[in-house]
């Protein structure tokens, strides 16, 4: 596996002239270079040092942040198997364990040959048509025990990917309820004319009459978002779509992107339009590099069509166009702030704030971060008004809402309702019967029990980002949450000592309760717990660990007093001290938590 430096040099050349020889595209830099070998060669990152001038230090801390970037040797097939909860539900773990015996490869491990190496990942946004897995980054959807054997076969065969059979890589959009976003006959270019005709005030007058606020979690006022950066000085603006929907169980921005981009491209450039833009980038999450040449061949098919480039459809003066970023597997760059840093070619590290992006955004420039379903909704704005808009939906919520819905139900897949739908129509809806649980708005979000059925998807009740995962009174609630902390302490970024130590520690408190260990004092140390990451946290991610434990423990207690039964009262372990450390180690105390969201600053 040593090359020569020539072969380095002979690859990476090409590379490097694509992206100007510039840090600043480490990212998508070592994205392609990866692709030559499988890893990050050590002489590859020796040459990348000397070209781009920066340490050999920031290259390896930047590849070492994200999941798929390797700066060891790995399998020529690179297989992670999905492993959110509702692909565990299907049987994900023993189809992974299937495929380690019949290819004699430990999980987490390379075979001794090179050939192959097996490991778990995160969600891959497949939840609809799990389980899945990703081989070289590849999704593949719809495993079986059969469809283990045949891709083992395959690898053991050393068959090229190219060459694997096209129904492996099918991915289908299970569009299940059409609304405004979903509808057909969208016409592109239809409203940019209908922006240019309210002209760039005016359109952002439409925005706000519209009521519509962000689709990506926060729910932040568009509108307000828009006109803060069209007024925030600077050299330059720039719109960031963020398509890193990492939150499992969440996978609507994939169907939109792949149905829709025309019309989330459109979104975009009506962005630009208003806040006075000349550039627009889609940070798209590693696990849909699938998409990568749909989504170009749009982009070009509107550079031919005058709807991006220079004068746009005509407009003198107002020039756009958009690139494609991708992410390489960190749930964290969902998060704004920590999305532009890796736009920036750096770790995904949320930043301080404020300021906030609006200001002090890309590159330090005013920047407007949306999410793939709230551009697309825009369009619709411009073409039928703000106060059209506003009438569809509650009060509180104008609009329509895009879900994913997965887990034990007789219909994934996608579904789009007016706000103000209750979770029980969802329920009949998707076919689901005897649940016990929803889990709405992803690990992050809020776990709904029988009782509270009647709830509504709301701004002003259950908001959410678009993740509706179903449990049946068969599932295991206190499992169902080991899972979501489980993933939190593998996404936590590590920046700071309470979410990193904290995530840590709960994590390790679940499998102490799993392997029947635990005891009522445990119950104290997770509120401890909760309280410790919700002051003391850097971002959103360790404010909300807790959400899964505790929202089961209040509607599900049984599920973990079955784990208690027998047991004597011994302390889990000391949080005295982690408080008391943490606090010291970042020199805050409980009223100096970071504000997470804009929404939340605004208040």
């Amino acid at each position: 596996m040593a090359a020569p430096e020539l072969d380095h040099k002979t690859y990476l050349d090409p590379i490097l002239a694509r992206y100007g020889h510039a840090a600043l595209h480490l990212m998508q830099i070592l994205r392609e270079a990866q692709e030559h070998f499988g890893w990050l060669h050590p002489d590859a990152i020796d040459y990348l040092t000397e070209q781009l001038h920066v340490p050999r230090t920031k290259i390896e801390g930047v590849a070492s942040f994200y999941s798929f970037f390797y700066l060891q040797p790995r399998g020529r097939y690179r297989v992670l198997f999905s492993d959110n909860i509702t692909d565990r539900m299907l049987g994900s773990k023993a189809l992974m364990d299937r495929m380690c015996r019949n290819l004699w490869v430990e999980p987490g491990k390379m075979s001794e040959d090179g050939l192959v190496s097996v490991d778990f990942t995160s969600c891959t946004g497949m939840c609809d048509q799990g389980p899945a897995l990703l081989v070289n980054n590849i999704a593949i959807t719809r495993m079986t025990e059969q469809r283990v054997d045949e891709i083992c076969d395959l690898i053991r065969e050393q068959v090229p990917l190219a060459q694997w059979p096209a129904e492996f890589f099918r991915v289908e959009d299970n569009i299940r309820r059409k609304g405004l976003l979903l509808e057909d006959g969208f016409v592109p270019g239809s409203a940019l004319q209908a922006a240019f005709a309210h002209g760039p005030e005016g359109m952002l007058d439409e925005v706000r009459a519209s009521g519509l606020r962000g689709r990506g979690g926060a729910g932040f006022t568009t509108a307000i978002k828009w006109e803060s950066c069209r007024n925030a000085p600077g050299e330059a603006h720039y719109v960031v779509c963020n398509a890193d929907e990492g939150e499992p169980g969440t996978f609507k921005d994939r169907v939109l992107l792949n149905g829709y981009a025309d019309k989330v491209f459109e979104g975009m450039t009506l962005c630009g339009y208003v806040i006075g833009a000349r550039k627009g980038m889609l940070y798209l999450r590693g696990e849909y590099r699938y998409l990568r040449d749909h989504l170009e061949a749009v982009l070009a098919r509107r550079r031919e069509r005058r709807l991006l480039g220079a004068n746009v459809l005509g407009q003198a003066g107002f020039d756009f166009d958009i690139e494609i970023h991708f992410g390489a597997g960190a749930y964290i760059c969902g998060e704004e702030s920590a999305l532009i840093e890796s736009l920036e070619g750096k770790r995904g590290t949320p930043r301080n704030r404020p300021p906030f992006p609006v200001t002090h955004g890309y590159l330090n420039q005013p920047t407007v971060v949306n999410n793939v379903e709230t551009f697309a909704a825009t369009c619709h704005i411009a073409l039928k008004g703000g106060a059209w808009y506003a009438a569809i939906g509650t009060a509180r919520s104008a609009g329509t809402k895009v879900m994913s819905i997965s887990g034990d139900c007789a219909r994934p897949g996608i579904y789009e309702y007016p706000f103000g739908v209750s979770v029980r129509q969802m329920l009949e809806d998707c076919g689901a019967a005897n649940t016990q649980a929803v889990q709405v708005s992803g690990p992050s979000g809020v776990t709904v029990s029988r009782a509270e059925f009647d709830r509504v998807l709301a701004f002003e009740d259950i908001g959410t980002a678009g993740a509706f995962m179903v449990f049946d009174d068969s599932r295991d609630m206190f499992e169902v949450a080991r899972n979501f902390v489980h993933f939190f302490a593998h996404e936590s970024c590590g920046f700071c000592t309470p979410c990193r130590v904290g995530t840590s520690l709960l994590k390790n408190l679940m499998d102490k309760l799993h392997n029947g260990h635990g005891s009522p004092y445990d119950f104290q140390e997770i509120e401890r717990l909760n309280a410790l990451l919700l002051s003391m946290s850097h971002c959103g991610l360790g404010h909300t660990a807790c959400n899964p434990v505790l929202d089961t423990i209040a509607k599900f207690r049984p599920a973990y007093e079955v784990r208690m039964l027998h047991q004597e009262f011994t302390p889990a372990f000391d949080l005295d001290w982690s408080l008391q450390a943490a606090r010291q180690m970042t020199g805050r105390d409980d009223s100096g938590a970071h504000l997470h969201n804009e929404e939340e600053a605004s208040r």
